[in-house]
Parts: C-alpha cells; sequence; structure tokens
C-alpha cells in the first residue's frame, strides 16, 4: 500500500534548496555523486536554429550532450534517418555529437543544406536538439545593365534605386563614387533602409560626381558594384554663379519654386507594421520639398519610450530597440517645412514568437513520490503545445497508468524505477517555436551533507538567524538539530526547523551559544554534520549626532559615539544626502565625531553616521541647516496653467496567465504636469464587492504592465495617473478575469488562545482576504490539545475568526494550529502557538510584609513571594495600594486617594516613591495577574520624616516709588514639617553689572517685606524660601520692574489725566481766545491801516521803504514813541518788556500801552521772507491770522 505523499510543489522546493541550485536540474557537483548517480542525456551544446555557413570552410554543426552513462548520438536530416557511417565527408566527433563536413576532397556544400537534429541517448532516456536549418551563404553578382543619365529639374525631388541580388545573409548596402568617395549624406541627401537613395530636392551641384550602389557581403567579405548613375539637372542659372550658391534664400534666388513637404517613403498618410516582441522596431519616413522638410516623431497617447528611442539618419528613422507590446500603438512622423507640413501614421502591432513563462525542468523523485512537468509559453497568437518522451509522440509511446497529461501539465503519481525518461515539450505559433527537454530522474541515495563541516556561524545578540545544513538524499531525508550533543531535537519555542533543514533561531541570546549538530535520516541510512555559534554584542550608537541649525562660517560638530564586540573590528563613515561623504580639508573625522570648519552653504544636508562591523551595523542622521542671506529671484518666469492629469483610456487585458495578466492602457493627457506614476487598482466581487484596492504602482513612463494575481479570484481593474498637481479620476473598469483556484499557500496570521473567562479559551486569528483564499469556501480547520499531555488533537471547522473552547482547567497552556482549507485542498501544515485558557483571581496574598523607611518621600517594601498554584493565571505584577490618612500637622488637610505602585513579575522587593513627608500612611499588598486583584495583605502603617517644604506661594513684588520695594508671600502649600522660618536673598543688578547679595532671615509668620533702595537705576533679583528643621526648601525667584522711571510712571497717577491739569490747559485757551478778540476789535475800531495803493500820494522810487520791497502798516498820525528807537532797516527795537503779542508772530514788533492800545511800526521785509522762508511761523501766529483775515 502507498504511503501519502505531501503535492509535487514542496519536493520541488526542498530539492531546490538540497541541491543548492538555480532550481532542481542538477546532480550536486561532487564527483563522487556525479559517478555514482545515473542521470538521463542533458543537451549542453547546440547551433542555432538558422545556421547559415561559409561555403569555403567545413560545416559544423554542434550537439554536446551529458549524463550518466555518457549518451550516444544520432542525427536525422529532414525528418529522416542521417547515415554519417555511410557519406565518407562526415564525421562525428568522439565524445560527442557534432557533424563535421569536409569538403577539402570536393564537394558541394549547397548538397548538404536542410533541416538537422540531433539525438542524445543513454538508457534512461533521449535528448533532442532544437530543428537546425543549414544555409550555405550566398553573394551573387550584380546584374551588368546600362544606365541612362537621368534627367531631373532643379529643386525636384529624386529616389536612386539600388535593388541589390539578394544575398544570404542580407548585404550591407552603401553609396559611393565610381572613384570609391563616398557621397556626402544629409537631411537632404541621404540612404534609407531599403538602400535607396533619396534627394529630397535636387540641387545643381549634385552633378559633380556619379552614384554608385554598393554591397557588402558579410562571409565572403566581397563588395560588388551597381553601375554608377549620372545626374542631369536642368537649372535656370548656371552652376558657377558663385553669388546665388551663398545667397540666403537659395531656392528663391535660383528660381526654384518652393513647395510643400511630400512623402517620398512611405507613400500616403498612413501605413502599418507588424514586429516581433524582442526585436528591434525600425520606422522611417522620407520627405521631399522645398526647403528641405525636418522630420519629428511623436507616439499617440503618450510620449516615445525615452529608455529605448533612438533618431537615426537625420532623424528620417525612429529605432525603438528590443520591443514589448506597451511599444504598439500608432507612431506618427511629422515633415515641416516654411510652406506648411504634413503627417503619416504607422499603426504598429507587436507580434510574438513562443517566449517561456514556465519551462520545464529536469524532475528528481524517490520512488513512490508524486510530480509534475509543467510547460507554460506565451506568444501572440496563444501557441500550441505538444508533449514527447524520448523523442516521440507522447500519443504513441507505451502507455503508462502513472503519468497523466494534461494540457500543459504532465502528472506523475507513485514514480518507480522504469519511470525514468526524457521529456520534450514543443510550442509553437506561426513565428517560431520553443522545444525544452526535461528528464524524469527517479533514485535511490542515503542521506550526504552537502556544506563543509563543523563551520563557525558568528551572529549578534538578539537577531534571528538560520543555521544551514544542506543535505541530499533520496528519498528526502528527515533532518533532526541537537545542542551541544544531548537533549531532545529542537524544535518549538525559540526554535524552528524548516524543511530544507535550516535551523532558525528567532532571537538569538547568550545561551544559545553552543555547537549546533543536525542528522539527516532515510531509510538507506543517516549523515550529521556540526555548526559552532558564536554570539555577538550589537553595535549601537549610544550618542547620536543632533540636528543643528548653524550660521554660514562658523564650526560645527557632529558626534557619533558607538559602543561594539570588541572582537569584531569597527568602521565607522558618514554618508551626506544619503551618499559616501567625501572628507576634504574642511572636515575632521575622528573615531566618535564629525568636524566641519568653515560652514558653507553646500554644507546644508543630512548626515548620517554608520557604525558597522563585518556582523551589522547602526544608523543615526541628523539634519544641518545652514543660516545664509535671502536672496529675492530676478528672474520670474510665467509657467503655464498646470492641472491633475485626464483619466487614462482603453485598458486592455493581454497575455493572460494562471498566475498572471498584461494590463495595457492610453494615457491621457498630463495638463502641463508630467505624469510621474500610474496606479493600479483592483476589485473582486466575492468578498468585498465595489471596493477597489491598490494593486501595484509604475512609473509615469510606461502604459503596459504585467499584474500578478492570486487563485480564484475574479479580477477587475482601472488606473489612476498621478502628477504632482494631484491624481486624475480612475479609468473606467477594465474587463473581468477569473484566475482558476488552488489549495491555499499559506494559513491566518496572528494566531492567538486566551481565556475569556475562567473556563474557557478563545483561539482567534486574522482572516485570508480575498487574494489568498485562492479558492471557494475558504475555512479554517482550528486544532487544540493541552500541552506536554501527548493527547489527540481536538479540531473544529471555523468559517470565521474565532472559535471558543468550553469546560478547560483554569490557566492551561494549549497547543494551537489553525490551518486554510478551501474545496481545493488544504493550504500548508501550520505553526504551532501556545494558548492559555482562562485566568481566574489569585487566591492568596502577599505575606511577611515589611516597611523600611528610605527618606522623607520614599520607602523599601519587602515580601514573601505566594504559590504558583495560588496565582490562577500570569502573574503580571505585585502591587502596593497606599494611601496618606493624615499629616502631622493636626491643622492641615490632607487628600486620602488611594494610590498604587506596580512591581512587574515575580519580584520579593521594590520602592516606593513621592510621597509626602511628615505624614501617616497606610499601605496594603495584593497579587495581580490578566484577570484582576487577589485578596488583600494585612494593612501596614508606617510614617514618613519631616521634609523641606515646598516654594512660598504668590510671591509678588512691588515698587510704589522710586525708593522702595515691597515684597508679599503666602505660606507653602506643603509645609512637609514644621516651618522654622524663611531666607530672602537679594542683589541689584544693572545689565551684566551684579552687586553684593544681601540675606534676610524672617520669622515663620512674616509674610512681608520692605527694601529700601540703594540707588533708583539698578533692578533687584529675589530669591525666597522657606525652612524647616531639616532644610530649606524649593525657592521662587521674582524680579523688580525692568526700570526704574517705568517704575515709577505705573506707580504714579498719570498727570495729563489729573482734573486740576485739564482746568489749568482750558484757562489758558480761553485766555488766549479772549486776547485775540480783542485785538480784532481794537483794529476795526483804532483807525485805517492804509495799504500802498490807498495812499493820497504814491511812494516814490526814492523811499527806503519801496527799494527794500517793506510797505507800511502804520496811520499816518501815529508816529513812534520817543521811548522807541528806529533801526537803519526801518524797524522798532523793543527796549522794555518782552511780554507782549509781538511773540506770538514773526517780523515785526511793539507794544501795548498802557490803556491797551496797540502801538508800533511793522514791516515786513521781502528780503527776509525769501531767505527764511519756511523756518518762518508765521502761519501759525494768531496774530498773523486776525490780519490776513481782515
Amino acid at each position: 500500500m502507498a504511503r501519502p505523499q505531501p503535492p509535487p510543489w514542496v519536493h520541488a522546493a526542498v530539492l531546490l534548496c538540497l541541491l543548492g541550485l538555480g532550481g532542481a536540474i542538477e546532480i550536486p557537483m561532487d564527483p563522487s555523486i556525479q559517478n555514482e548517480l545515473s542521470q538521463p542525456p542533458t543537451i549542453t551544446k547546440q547551433s542555432v536554429k538558422d545556421h547559415i555557413v561559409d561555403p569555403r570552410d567545413n560545416i559544423l554543426i554542434e550537439c554536446e550532450a551529458k549524463g550518466n552513462p555518457a549518451p550516444s548520438f544520432h542525427w536525422t536530416r529532414n525528418s529522416r534517418f542521417f547515415n554519417v557511417a555511410k557519406d565518407p565527408r562526415v564525421s562525428m566527433r568522439r565524445r560527442s555529437g557534432t557533424l563535421v563536413i569536409d569538403f577539402r576532397s570536393g564537394g558541394r556544400p549547397e548538397e548538404y543544406e536542410g533541416e538537422y537534429q540531433c539525438f542524445a541517448r543513454n538508457k534512461f532516456g533521449t535528448a533532442l536538439s532544437n530543428r537546425i536549418r543549414l544555409q550555405v551563404s550566398k553573394s551573387p553578382l550584380w546584374p551588368k545593365e546600362n544606365l541612362d543619365p537621368v534627367v531631373v529639374q532643379e529643386g525636384a525631388p529624386l529616389t536612386l534605386q539600388c535593388n541589390p541580388p539578394p544575398g544570404l545573409p542580407s548585404p550591407v548596402i552603401f553609396w559611393m563614387s565610381s572613384s570609391m568617395e563616398p557621397i556626402t549624406q544629409d537631411k537632404r541627401v541621404s540612404q534609407g533602409h531599403n538602400g535607396d537613395l533619396y534627394f529630397s530636392n535636387v540641387m545643381v551641384q549634385d552633378m559633380q560626381t556619379d552614384y554608385s550602389c554598393n554591397a557588402r557581403f558579410h562571409f565572403t567579405h566581397t563588395i560588388q558594384q551597381k553601375n554608377p548613375f549620372t545626374l542631369k539637372v536642368l537649372t535656370n542659372h548656371p552652376y558657377n554663379d558663385s553669388s546665388l550658391r551663398n545667397h540666403p534664400d537659395m531656392y528663391s534666388a535660383r528660381g526654384v519654386s518652393e513647395r510643400t513637404p511630400s512623402f517620398m517613403y512611405p507613400q500616403g498618410t498612413a501605413s502599418s507594421q507588424m514586429v516581433l516582441r524582442g526585436m528591434d522596431l525600425l520606422l522611417e519616413c522620407i520627405a521631399s520639398g522645398v526647403p528641405t522638410p525636418d522630420i519629428a516623431w511623436y507616439k499617440k497617447g503618450g510620449d516615445l519610450p525615452s529608455d529605448k528611442a533612438k533618431f537615426e539618419n537625420f532623424n528620417k528613422a525612429l529605432r525603438i530597440t528590443s520591443v514589448s507590446e506597451e511599444d504598439s500603438g500608432e507612431y506618427f512622423c511629422l515633415a515641416s517645412n516654411k510652406m506648411g507640413s504634413i503627417r503619416h501614421t504607422i499603426s504598429v502591432r507587436v507580434k510574438a514568437a513562443p517566449y517561456w513563462l514556465d519551462e520545464p525542468k529536469n524532475l528528481i523523485l524517490a520512488p513512490g513520490e508524486d510530480g509534475r512537468l509543467v510547460c507554460r509559453a506565451n506568444g501572440n497568437p496563444k501557441p500550441t503545445v505538444q508533449w514527447m518522451v524520448n523523442g516521440e509522440p507522447l500519443q504513441s509511446a507505451p502507455p503508462n497508468p502513472n503519468r497523466e497529461v494534461a494540457g500543459d501539465t504532465i502528472i506523475f503519481r507513485d514514480t518507480q524505477i522504469s519511470s525514468r525518461a526524457v521529456y520534450q515539450c514543443n510550442t509553437s505559433n506561426e513565428h517560431g517555436y520553443l522545444l525544452a527537454n526535461a528528464f524524469v530522474s527517479v533514485l535511490d541515495v542515503p542521506p550526504r551533507m552537502m556544506s563543509p563541516r563543523n563551520q563557525l556561524i558568528r551572529v549578534i545578540l538578539y537577531n534571528r538567524t538560520r543555521l544551514d545544513c544542506p543535505f541530499f538524499g533520496s528519498p528526502i531525508p528527515t533532518l533532526r538539530w541537537f545542542k551541544n550533543g544531548q537533549g531532545s531535537n529542537l524544535d518549538g519555542g525559540n526554535y524552528h526547523v524548516y524543511e530544507n533543514g535550516s535551523l532558525e533561531i528567532k532571537m538569538i541570546r547568550k545561551e544559545d551559544q553552543g555547537i549546533y549538530t543536525c542528522v539527516a535520516t532515510n531509510i538507506l541510512g543517516k549523515a550529521e554534520n556540526q555548526v559552532r555559534l558564536e554570539v555577538k554584542d550589537p553595535t549601537r550608537i549610544f550618542r547620536m549626532p543632533e540636528d543643528q541649525v548653524v550660521k554660514r562660517g562658523t564650526t560645527v560638530q557632529l558626534e557619533c559615539r558607538v559602543k561594539h564586540d570588541p572582537s569584531l573590528k569597527l568602521t565607522v563613515s558618514w554618508l551626506k544626502d544619503d551618499q559616501p561623504l567625501y572628507i576634504g580639508n574642511r572636515m575632521k573625522k575622528e573615531d566618535d565625531s564629525l568636524t566641519i570648519f568653515g560652514v558653507a552653504e553646500r554644507d546644508q544636508g543630512s548626515y548620517t553616521c554608520v557604525a558597522s562591523t563585518e556582523l551589522d551595523q547602526d544608523l543615526a542622521k541628523a539634519y544641518l541647516t545652514v543660516l545664509a542671506d535671502q536672496t529675492t529671484p530676478t528672474n520670474r518666469l510665467a509657467a503655464l496653467p498646470k492641472g491633475r492629469p485626464d483619466r487614462p483610456r482603453d485598458l486592455e487585458l493581454t497575455d493572460l496567465a494562471e498566475r498572471s495578466v498584461r494590463l495595457t492602457w492610453i494615457p491621457g493627457d498630463d495638463n502641463n504636469s508630467p505624469i510621474t506614476d500610474y496606479v493600479v487598482q483592483f476589485e473582486e466581487d466575492q468578498f468585498q464587492p465595489g471596493v477597489w484596492h491598490d494593486h501595484s504602482k509604475f512609473p509615469g513612463s510606461v502604459n503596459s504592465a504585467v499584474l500578478q494575481l492570486s487563485p480564484y479570484v475574479n479580477y477587475q481593474f482601472r488606473v489612476i495617473a498621478v502628477n504632482e498637481v494631484g491624481s486624475s479620476h480612475p479609468s473606467l473598469p477594465s474587463e473581468r478575469y477569473r484566475t482558476s483556484g488552488a489549495p491555499p499557500e499559506s494559513n491566518p496570521s496572528d494566531v492567538k488562545g486566551e481565556g475569556t473567562r475562567k473556563n474557557n479559551m478563545e483561539i482567534t486569528w486574522t482572516p485570508m482576504n480575498a487574494t489568498s483564499a485562492f479558492g471557494p469556501n475558504l475555512r479554517y480547520i482550528v486544532k487544540w490539545r493541552r500541552k506536554e499531555t501527548r493527547e489527540t488533537w481536538n479540531n473544529a471547522t471555523v468559517w470565521g475568526s474565532r472559535y471558543v473552547v468550553g469546560q478547560t482547567p483554569v490557566y492551561v497552556p494549549y497547543e494551537i494550529r489553525v490551518q486554510a482549507e478551501n474545496d481545493f485542498g488544504k493550504g500548508p501544515e501550520p505553526d504551532t502557538v501556545i494558548g492559555y485558557s482562562g485566568e481566574d483571581y489569585p487566591r492568596a496574598a502577599p505575606t511577611d510584609v515589611k516597611i523600611r523607611v528610605l527618606n522623607s518621600t520614599a520607602i523599601n517594601l519587602q515580601w514573601n513571594r505566594v504559590y504558583s498554584d495560588t496565582v490562577q493565571g500570569q502573574l503580571r505584577e505585585y502591587r502596593a495600594y497606599y494611601w496618606r490618612e493624615s499629616s502631622l500637622l493636626k491643622s492641615l488637610w490632607v487628600s486620602q486617594k488611594r494610590q498604587q505602585a506596580g512591581f512587574p513579575g515575580d519580584r520579593l522587593r521594590g520602592v516606593v516613591s513621592r510621597l509626602f513627608p511628615y505624614s501617616n500612611y497606610k499601605l496594603e499588598m495584593v497579587v495581580v495577574n490578566g484577570r484582576g486583584d487577589g485578596p488583600r495583605s494585612e494593612t501596614k502603617e508606617f510614617t514618613t520624616p519631616e521634609g523641606v517644604p515646598s516654594a512660598p506661594r504668590r510671591f509678588r513684588v512691588r515698587q510704589p516709588n522710586l525708593q522702595t520695594i515691597n515684597l508679599e508671600w503666602d505660606h507653602p502649600e506643603h509645609p512637609n514639617g514644621i516651618l522654622t522660618g524663611y531666607s530672602l536673598r537679594y542683589l541689584p543688578f544693572n545689565g551684566t553689572k551684579l552687586g553684593k547679595q544681601m540675606v534676610e532671615n524672617f520669622s515663620p509668620n512674616q509674610t512681608k517685606f520692605t527694601v529700601q533702595r540703594a540707588d533708583p537705576v539698578s533692578r533687584y533679583r529675589f530669591t525666597l524660601s522657606a525652612r524647616t528643621q531639616v532644610g530649606s526648601g524649593e525657592a521662587v525667584t521674582e524680579e523688580s520692574p525692568a526700570a526704574p522711571n517705568e517704575a515709577y510712571t505705573n506707580n504714579q497717577p498719570d498727570i495729563v489725566t489729573q482734573g486740576w491739569f485739564i482746568g489749568l490747559m482750558c484757562a489758558i485757551a480761553l485766555l488766549v481766545l479772549i486776547l485775540l478778540i480783542v485785538c480784532f476789535i481794537k483794529r476795526s475800531r483804532g483807525g485805517k491801516y492804509p495799504v500802498r495803493e490807498k495812499k493820497d500820494v504814491p511812494l516814490g522810487p526814492e523811499d527806503p521803504k519801496e527799494e527794500d520791497g517793506s510797505f507800511d502798516y502804520s496811520d499816518e498820525d501815529n508816529k513812534p514813541l520817543q521811548g522807541s528807537q528806529t533801526s537803519l532797516d526801518g524797524t522798532i527795537k523793543q527796549q522794555e518788556s518782552d511780554d507782549s503779542l509781538v511773540d506770538y508772530g514773526e517780523g515785526g514788533e511793539g507794544q501795548f500801552n498802557e490803556d491797551g492800545s496797540f502801538i508800533g511800526q511793522y514791516t515786513v521785509k521781502k528780503d527776509k521772507e525769501e531767505t527764511e522762508g519756511n523756518e518762518s511761523s508765521e502761519a501759525t501766529s494768531p496774530v498773523n491770522a486776525i490780519y490776513s483775515l481782515a
């Protein structure tokens, strides 16, 4: 009876790691294994599919293979057996299948053209080469022909056709003159890809030479020349007119009419072109016109692929290298000159010869195991798949009950030694084919270790590490690990053994250091190896560089102090903006710092300290900001308005595969801001219909991408374009695509087992989403059993994300497994998780609680631990509840609010701090688990000793005048003992100059004090603290007001707001108004004040007043007083009182008589006005203002 086998992908993955190769297709390279193990043939070297040979040399068709035993070879030609022994020219190399065809004794190579295929065979199977098409190179002669001169009008277009003879391979074309000088080419005259020579417009100087097409053949290295063309250009002007040749508008100067562009190649306005995936795409546009047109290239709906696009032949050709499906679409060339422009559209279709998605790989199995070969290819059109075995079609091969063919997959069940063979997969379409060999080998091999013995592994403390033990054997051996040569198998807890034999230690500790032994066992024997593990301390930066803001030209230091394992070599390096930092002359690098002298603006950026050993590294980053002068840009360019991109459109799904699909879209307009990213979203209609999820993100330069898919999801996609402005609206959804189902490849995560009551355990996990379900009816197989009891597993099938196990004992450990399952099968074997049933309240309290007072605010606690069975759960902490019963100060009210202090873990002592001094306290202890508190211990009482008081409250500094400062304060909120008084320290200061400090001590009842100022300028700083017998407590500091004058002003009433000042100002204003009115009345009554035009006799020119420009306002009857003197300039000098109304004016002088009459002579000097001008206050004089009104 066959034993049950794991899925074949498990063996493939295991063998992948066991063989230490890129895939399970090779026997290990150990010579002893190579010589012992049988192996079907494998083709290692062969000629290319299209094999072109030189007819002058012998023909070589390569075919080499390996296998054990060594394979023999034979060939077919044109699908018939090719008997090498019968042809004397043909031989086969020794230990090889390479054919050698010798022509030294004569013969024609063309007789051997055809399709060849090599067969390599040993007793385990037959491998095939590709079908090799042999062709002999040909270089035919150019047919002889007489060419008439080509007559053309100047300015007209012209094409000189080459039409080379067909060669194999195609010859290289170039144009020269009959004298073997190359033809100069430019945007007017150039050679097309087809070999023809194109003139966009013919000029008269083109007659200077003739034109001959030349063909160079690769294999013969010969050049054949066509008879030359001669040109006759009809022109309106002779060629030797040098003035016209250098004319800026040469065409019009020579009488050539200007023309709009037209295409010479290709013809018309549109064409199409097909190219195979992976080949180069060459698009060509050659235009005629006068002047010569310029050519520009564009792609509709997007940009040209800048990384693959190249312009050739003076922009007339566009080459896109290694095309892929996203390069399909419409391209157009634009030909333009000053007369106009035309365009030609080329529709490009990308087809594909078959290419591999999953190439079949060699399959190595043990007897009775299962496996499969997969041959999956893609192409356009979709290729067909044909299976063969040992070179024969599978349909005609002998039936094999252990083999089943399902399209592109062959499934093997219960393989035996007789199942060994070589299978061929041939996938083809109209553009080509692929042929792959994959053998099935069934081996019986005892275990062997594949790695060096006694390796040394060094690892960093607390890291995760793997100890590898690569082994080989068939059947696949089981592997176990042991530490220091003793103990049980290492698996579970901090250890995890993978199927490939690697031992993972999840978190390395010091005690994990030692010698580990791995033992591989199968039914044929066992093998073992040892690995020595050393644990090293981690590298850590304990003093990190800090962000700094510095001025330009200063010196800055960035610290980086490192702690590392002394047995490892430490290297400290620096990065700037994530790039290696060049240490120049202005920088100094030390072991623990980086110093930059004369900081410049270019030094601004992020600096990263990298401390590394050969095992690990640590990073620390800081940002340096350099302050510099801000400059305002003077050149401001108006930018085009930018907007969000338009939505992508025309989504198309191609290359539909089992786990992938290609999505192609046409970009929308970027609205003057380049598209930076495309976000592809998907929606599925089973678990969350209508909800869109991000699938992947692609650069803005692509419009096609291969999306990796999960099984059994009905996908629908949409695309969002992103630029610096924002995101576009989502595109319209694509068509739906459902992937086929498969068993789950993962299990739910975050599996936990916790009790919600004292007699249950709730098992919970994070459910799997739609993309990891892989099939319909996703459910979970929940298994559990008591740990270390070896009882059978209990199980239940659950469709949700929780399961409750009932009737459990209080807080016992369980082993838990949760495995995903759908209609296609079960997921991988799940990991085992340890959970616990529910907790109950602890049953015991700590005993023998002892209290020792440490100081006025802290005590030390000590207790005896409780028995573990009384905890009834996980011991979280021992907890102390304490409260302040009263203060030793009888009049002080205290809060009796309960407080707590926790001591996590299984501890026996702890410290309770932040107590109030000089107080009576009570305390109780409890045990705490996940359910809550246990019973309380007996209440303990203790008293805290006297301490220092808190700071005095509401310390106020007032300055009522310039001589004194008043201080007031309130008693401390927490005296913490019996107050013995207050201490006041104060000193004067003026800027940075400090005076002598003075100290005052006060009784505990005093809360006021007055300081006499030594001077009115200095400020004072006061520091006040309260005292108990223990000492002075926390101090409070205040300062007097900022400046003496400000202090005085702030403490004195503002004179402007006082009533007496306001009354005085009003009285003065009223008196001035009365005086002005009296002056106005007196002027009206007291006689005439004639001006010049009202005098009876005009002033003569001899009048001195006329000469100096003055005019008289005095009455003719009034004369100057005897007590006045007239100055030389005609003014009256004042000899008596200065307290006259004249003080309000300017320019004139006078007095009031005892009866109030106004006397005096007023003159206004014109010269004085001109010289003093704005310095005069005449405009504001009340006297002058009245005169101006009169």
